[in-house]
């Protein structure tokens, strides 16, 4: 047996808890392979299977209520730092939005298998004012069932997976060096698209000083709100004059908005992603003046310009 194998039989437990923990809590460290190893180990008799599920739900659990936690009482600041820390700026908020509009709390469950939902839909089961006594169960729900659904097909092909192990250990630290080097390409390819984005973002946005400035001027100014109907219910204000329009439509409809007048777009998403990728896109439809709104309403706000009130039944 060896030296990987025996530490792991011997501490399996804790290495299960602890990388399924970490991947919930937002670290780029991968559980699957840990999740498949452990029913692997429980398939040849070296681990309780029982206690490599229990373990497995029980650090998703807790993994994800710290982040339901902080988005009950941290609110939209807990956002910022989903974004900072994903690879997917612009899908990271209004991604998961899109999917608690078309799933209500039953997204809890599905988001465990979608990739880069995982993290952030506990937070906003949060900051959206999910009970507790619903995000534990649907929340249970799904970390049950994405955990035995890798643990189960380790225990069912343990002799496939001890034999595939044995080839790894074979190649020895050629196998690593070529696995951690394939990972870390595409942090870096990820990270180095997320920052030409937020680079593009800083050139083109626009200031709340600088909007109020020319609203005072009397400019003819066209003012789009991106926020889902998710984000009106926590902060039910806008700006005086702004429209409502999905992202979607928007896209869509880009022809109907007039090429000689200011654009300005804000949406709910950290560091105004979706407002930013919505500006460059329009621009290359050929409407040239679209700039998005650094900080969004909140920016508006804190500088006690004037908010406007949404009626209840805004879509």
């Amino acid at each position: 047996m060896d030296d990987m194998t025996q530490f792991l039989v011997r501490h399996g437990g804790l290495v299960l808890f602890a990388a399924v923990f970490a991947e919930q809590a937002g670290l780029p460290i991968p559980a699957v392979p840990v999740l498949l190893a452990a029913g692997a180990l429980a398939g040849t008799g070296k681990m309780s299977l029982a206690m490599a599920i229990g373990l497995g739900v029980v650090a998703c659990l807790l993994g994800d209520f710290i982040w339901y936690y902080l988005g009950r009482h941290r609110g939209g600041r807990i956002l910022k730092v989903l974004c900072r820390i994903s690879l997917e700026p612009d899908s990271c908020v209004r991604r998961t939005e899109n999917f608690f509009i078309r799933h209500g709390t039953w997204s809890l469950v599905i988001a465990k298998f979608v990739p880069g939902l995982s993290t952030i839909t506990p937070a906003l089961a949060g900051l959206f004012n999910v009970s507790m006594g619903r995000f534990l169960l649907y929340n249970g729900l799904g970390a049950f069932l994405w955990t035995a659904s890798f643990i189960a097909p380790g225990y069912l092909f343990s002799n496939q997976l001890e034999w595939v192990a044995a080839q790894a250990a074979r190649l020895g630290s050629s196998l690593v060096v070529l696995v951690v080097g394939a990972f870390a390409l595409y942090i870096t390819y990820k990270y180095f698209n997320r920052q030409l984005l937020l680079h593009e973002l800083r050139i083109a946005r626009i200031t709340a000083d600088e909007l109020k400035q020319m609203l005072d001027n009397g400019r003819d100014v066209v003012i789009v709100d991106l926020r889902q109907s998710l984000d009106i219910d926590v902060d039910p204000y806008t700006i005086p004059g702004a429209v409502r329009v999905a992202v979607e439509e928007l896209e869509r409809r880009h022809h109907e908005i007039p090429r000689d007048r200011d654009v300005i777009l804000f949406c709910a998403c950290p560091n105004e992603v979706t407002a930013a990728r919505i500006a460059l896109l329009l621009k290359k439809n050929g409407i040239t003046r679209v700039r998005p709104l650094a900080g969004g309403v909140e920016a508006w706000r804190e500088r006690n310009f004037p908010l406007e009130e949404l009626g209840a039944g805004v879509a």
